[in-house]
């Protein structure tokens, strides 16, 4: 699915628009999305999580950790948020670790997916300010092997002082996902000076980098404008 611009770009034409012409952001949101050859501006919406929805667990096997990059705005929380539901629709243990957003937040996005177990009762929340490596590990200590986890987000880890260095966490994160089959995802920043390219996809040289960030991933999932790409890392 191809636009002429990024979505967020869409939604600023369409805010200016709503202020230029004095009508509401709905009715604005509904010329734009005319304008892309939508009839209006929720099937645009749809016709993008379509673009994203195709099935990624089958792509990850126990032992891998995951990049899932993208800009904000981009679909990267709700992308990881579908790979826990795939999880659960199967039966895997699946858990979401966030220090970004509150338990309500992602029952919401859970919510908006609208598909089978969007209410996100298969689905394990953890909100602590404590999430790091140590509390990953020991909180799956005894998952079963195959068991999916998402961590919001992967630059975040490591704000507390009080935590490992980064690059320490994600060797330990590894190690453990490795010795136990587990997979393991991290919702990524993509750096501001990012551009889309001829390839419009950000890739990992574009991974924001406020600490170290070591080649640990086994596999990169990027997403931009409704985009998605998936790819092995090699040389671990």
């Amino acid at each position: 699915m191809r636009l002429s611009a990024p979505v967020y770009h869409l939604k600023r034409r369409a805010r200016k628009l709503a202020r230029d012409h004095d009508i509401s952001l709905h009715e604005a949101l509904d010329r734009i999305a005319r304008q892309e050859g939508f009839a209006r501006w929720s099937l645009l919406a749809a016709g993008l999580n379509r673009a994203e929805a195709g099935a990624l667990l089958p792509r990850f096997a126990q032992g891998d950790l995951v990049l899932l990059g993208a800009r904000p705005g981009h679909g990267k929380t709700l992308q990881g948020l579908r790979v826990l539901l795939e999880a659960a629709e199967v039966g895997r243990e699946a858990v979401f670790y966030t220090l970004e957003l509150t338990e309500t937040e992602v029952r919401h996005r859970l919510h908006r997916l609208g598909r089978a177990g969007a209410d996100g009762a298969q689905i394990r929340i953890e909100t602590s300010d404590d999430i790091s490596a140590a509390f990953i590990c020991a909180d799956l200590a005894t998952a079963a092997r195959g068991t999916v986890a998402v961590v919001d987000y992967l630059q975040i880890l490591d704000q507390d002082r009080h935590k490992p260095p980064l690059a320490e966490q994600l060797r330990t994160l590894r190690n453990f996902a490795q010795l136990r089959g587990l997979i393991l995802v991290f919702i990524s920043q993509i750096d501001r000076s990012f551009a889309p390219g001829p390839t419009a996809l950000p890739g990992l040289a574009d991974i924001r980098r406020p600490n170290p960030v070591p080649n640990v991933f086994s596999k990169a999932c990027f997403l931009h404008d409704g985009m998605l790409r998936i790819e092995t890392v090699a040389d671990l």
